[in-house]
């Protein structure tokens, strides 16, 4: 090995070493680890970049589109969100999350799957009194033991079948990791559903545990004539235990119902009234078949641009002395009254028959033009949007499914290559309007994208240069004497593991890829086991909740310290470690 290979070797190292230490962010250390093996000659320009150009970034970087699209659409909560609905305990929520994300992050990219069913979750768990930190751990465990069956799965996967590629080697099939993958998601989630509930902790989210003053509303809903929740009971409907917000009484065409029972039948057109805070007000909002009443005892208008937001009313405001009917708020402000905040306390009555004050914070759904037209009105002392409040558009939610099974139809069969399935589905996404241009831009996650493509480029150094032929040497070196390819294979399973909980998923596969294919060759054995090794290693690493994006994103809603994960992880690493090491030389012989 020259001088190349040893700086190659040396910039790998540098480049894991902040990554462990957490110095900086994985995306910029593997960049500039990439830059400065192009600044002394190590890769030339064209080889430097020729992991951007991967068809596996692409796919990755259509496949948030594709999952924020499902999100938009509330195509996930109109179909899993009903599946929640009859558990009443632990182990049954358990049962009905787990399996249902995991299967859909066979055909789905797991972490925007786990950013859109977080909030799900946090809202279905808080509906029924359970601990959210109960779920979150196993929804994140689920997503990453489902995405091992299919070659779209997960981005660790995804960066492996594009190194196959480059290395000129048959190309992963749709789903070829099924055989494997399939028995590592059952056990996972068996162990999920026993097990894990004896390991996971009761953690509050970090607003729960500072108990900070919440501003609390009435506001009213009206329940839609054509909409899921007619003829269900409170109970059924997810209404009863909704923290932060309290059903005070059903108006039924002036016959008012109170106290409401858990076994109260909602009918159509019914007129709800809740009585709790902005946050779980939100989450109201977001569930199907209900709409706000506004100023004019009607429902809102459409929602799908509609935004939450607040306003405190001035002194020298034209609303004061006036109810909010007497006003014309909603021609005059194109916005509508849903809730009105006076002096710490809620506002009672009908909304359109309150009479304002200078100081009343108000609840309003408005366009998102709304902020920047009144932001410096003298009718109001503040204006601020609440975040995440835009209603998903229910009536593209199947259109995006169709779409999502086109692709996987499509991507298995073999009619179009991974990469162009999912770059059709997205531009289909779009033209239906099912995302806006702008939400799709934003849904990308550039950073992970970047340590891909700087991984693929690194990955070309330590090839080319003779580093991962070294490594793999003292690899083999370990398993001196074996005479079989065994050993060799188990510590190439290992040391990708361990790097996968010290490293961004994708960047570990990307380093060991090339030294798996030489311990291969060291050993005289076919490369694939080595290779599947390497992904199967690569997705199932748990115990560190730092290194794998859906582990970060459940992190602070779960309220989790780091030895939960590892708590939990553990069981779960050797678990699939065991199936893995076991399966993937018979269905790839060395």
């Amino acid at each position: 090995m020259d001088w190349q290979g040893w700086f190659t070797l040396a910039v790998v190292l540098l480049t894991l070493a902040v990554m462990v230490r957490g110095l900086a962010a994985p995306d910029v250390t593997m960049m500039a680890g990439l830059f400065t093996l192009a600044a002394f000659g190590v890769l030339s320009p064209a080889e430097t970049f020729m992991g951007f150009a991967n068809p596996a970034l692409a796919t990755i970087g259509a496949l948030f589109i594709v999952s924020a699209a499902l999100r938009e659409t509330g195509a996930l909560e109109a179909t899993v969100g009903r599946i929640f609905g009859p558990a009443r305990d632990e182990r049954m929520g358990l049962a009905r999350i787990c399996p249902p994300v995991a299967t859909l992050s066979a055909f789905l990219n797991n972490a925007p799957i786990v950013a859109m069913m977080t909030p799900v979750i946090i809202d279905w768990a808080r509906r029924r009194g359970l601990t959210p930190s109960r779920f979150l751990i196993p929804l994140s465990y689920a997503s990453i033991l489902g995405s091992i069956t299919t070659v779209i799965g997960t981005s660790t996967v995804l960066t492996v079948a594009g190194l196959v590629l480059d290395a000129k080697m048959p190309p992963i099939g749709f789903f070829e990791l099924a055989p494997v993958g399939v028995p590592i998601a059952i056990a996972g989630l068996l162990y999920l559903q026993f097990v894990s509930p004896r390991l996971l902790p009761v953690r509050k989210q970090p607003t729960e545990e500072l108990g900070e003053h919440r501003r609390e509303y009435t506001t009213s809903m009206i329940v839609e004539h054509d909409g899921p929740l007619a003829g269900q009971t409170v109970e059924q409907a997810g209404l009863r235990h909704l923290e932060g917000l309290f059903l005070v009484e059903i108006d039924r065409g002036g016959r008012i119902i109170t106290p409401v029972g858990p076994d109260a039948v909602i009918r159509a057109d019914d007129r709800l009234v809740f009585a709790g805070v902005v946050s779980t007000i939100v989450e109201l909002q977001r569930i199907r078949g209900l709409v706000p009443e506004t100023d004019g005892d009607e429902p809102a208008p459409g929602r799908s641009s509609q935004r939450l937001i607040e306003a405190v009313v001035s002194p020298s405001s034209p609303l004061v002395g006036r109810t909010i009917r007497a006003s014309n708020f909603r021609t005059v402000y194109d916005a509508a009254v849903i809730g009105v905040h006076r002096n710490g306390e809620r506002v009672p009555g009908k909304i359109g028959a309150i009479g304002l004050r200078a100081g009343d914070t108000l609840l309003l759904q408005g366009a998102a033009g709304f902020l920047r037209a009144h932001r410096n009105s003298p009718d109001f002392y503040l204006v601020s949007e609440i975040a995440e409040t835009e209603t998903p558009r229910y009536d593209r939610a199947w259109l995006a499914i169709g779409i999502l099974v086109a692709m996987v139809v499509v991507a298995s069969t073999g009619i179009y290559p991974i990469a162009v399935a999912a770059f059709l589905a997205a531009g289909l996404l779009i033209v239906t309007r099912c995302i806006r241009a702008q939400g799709a831009r934003q849904s990308v996650d550039w950073s992970i994208l970047i340590v891909i493509g700087a991984g693929f480029g690194m990955a070309a150094a330590m090839q080319k240069t003779g580093a991962a032929g070294a490594v793999a040497g003292v690899l083999s070196s370990i398993t001196a004497g074996a005479d079989n390819p065994m050993p060799a294979f188990v510590v190439v399973y290992v040391a990708t593991l361990l790097l996968a909980e010290t490293l961004h998923h994708a960047a570990a596969v990307a380093i060991m890829f090339p030294i798996a294919v030489a311990a291969a060759a060291n050993v005289g054995a076919d490369p694939r086991p080595f290779v599947m090794a390497v992904a199967v290693a690569g997705c199932c690493a748990f115990a560190s909740p730092v290194t794998y994006q859906t582990h970060l994103i459940v992190y602070g809603p779960g309220g989790y310290r780091f030895g939960d994960f590892v708590k939990v992880g553990l069981p779960l690493d050797l678990l699939c470690g065991v199936i893995g090491i076991a399966l993937i030389p018979v269905f790839w012989p060395f």
